[in-house]
């Protein structure tokens, strides 16, 4: 199979159910943004040092092309489950229990893979406006919603997790 098949030279792109839709389409931009957040975490888990943080980020990034396929499937019952939300938020805590306290705001760069897990949280937070615009006007899965919102408070936690133990 070649990695080009000409059917998007019209300008449209095919959805995971089939159907084709603009390549500019809101839908394709919010699962093009995540892919773009995809990418900023194989940097991040690249440049990792710190054990835990590579095996977390591993671990995201195999729910990235579930949320992307949820977003790709028009009327299909999503892939993301609460369970995995749930999983997030048992990491968030214990990382957070971990670390001091916040005391002043972060400025990112004390790691390189620090450095891109931040990248990462602010790719996440502008698919998550997407996703928002996407929903007032066409299907979503709420869950998914939910999981762009815990993706960019894990990068940020992640972060801080690779920096306390590089810096």
């Amino acid at each position: 199979m070649s990695v080009y098949t000409n059917t998007g030279d019209d300008g449209t792109t095919g959805l995971y159910t089939g159907e084709r839709v603009p390549k500019d389409s809101l839908r394709v931009q919010v699962y093009g943004t995540i892919d773009e957040a995809n990418s900023a975490l194989a940097m991040s888990r690249a440049f990792a040092k710190v054990p835990e943080v590579k095996e977390k980020i591993f671990k995201l990034q195999k729910l990235m092309p579930l949320l992307m396929a949820d977003l790709a499937s028009l009327n299909q019952p999503p892939m993301i489950k609460s369970e995995h939300i749930s999983e997030i938020e048992t990491d968030i805590d214990a990382m957070e229990a971990s670390l001091p306290p916040l005391r002043a705001f972060v400025i990112p760069g004390d790691s390189q893979a620090g450095a891109f897990l931040d990248l990462a949280r602010t790719i996440t937070r502008r698919a998550e406006r997407l996703f928002l615009t996407l929903s007032k006007n066409e299907q979503t899965h709420d869950v998914d919603k939910l999981l762009l919102n815990r993706l960019s408070d894990y990068c940020f936690m992640l972060m801080r997790l690779e920096d306390k133990v590089e810096g």
